[in-house]
């Protein structure tokens, strides 16, 4: 049974579905930036593990929750297959630089890349699929809290 304090954090971190996936973009940017920054190849690492598992989650939530429902409400044909595949793409990635060193001359060429794809996708969902979703009657704060909730598990999975 949840308590009053659980029940008032949850509904405190309740928020428009686009406003947490936004926050997520914001995240992994940021994240990539660190990564530019980083010398050490201990740092890089580290940061790179940091950035495949914020886009590992990030991926499975939208198409878990996200994507099925703004796919119906838009009756969507384009947008969402795309945005899959560039989450194919990117899990691709990540997975082929979780077997990888700093030290391999592709792992900075394929954090590059990712980043490359991660900001392209990120503007085709910032500039076309979010606008396009709030304009259906979608309950955003109800799909925030989906996102929110299934999250939480996939990190605590991870833990």
């Amino acid at each position: 049974m949840a308590t009053a304090t659980s029940k008032a954090r949850k509904s405190a971190k309740t928020q428009d579905a686009t406003v947490l996936l936004k926050t997520d973009h914001q995240l992994v940017s940021d994240l990539f930036d660190e990564y530019e920054a980083a010398y050490s190849n201990a740092k890089k690492k580290q940061i790179a593990n940091q950035i495949c598992k914020e886009l590992t989650v990030h991926a499975q939530i939208e198409e878990e929750i996200f994507y099925p429902a703004v796919k119906q409400a838009m009756k969507d044909k384009e947008l969402i297959p795309e945005a899959r595949i560039e989450h194919a793409t990117l899990k691709s990635l990540a997975s082929q630089l979780e077997g990888m060193e700093p030290d391999d001359e592709m792992f900075d060429a394929k954090v590059k890349v990712m980043h490359e794809y991660v900001k392209h996708h990120v503007k085709e969902e910032q500039n076309e699929i979010f606008p396009k979703a709030k304009s259906t009657g979608l309950d955003m704060m109800k799909l925030g809290a989906r996102l929110s909730e299934r999250k939480a598990e996939l990190r605590a999975a991870r833990s």
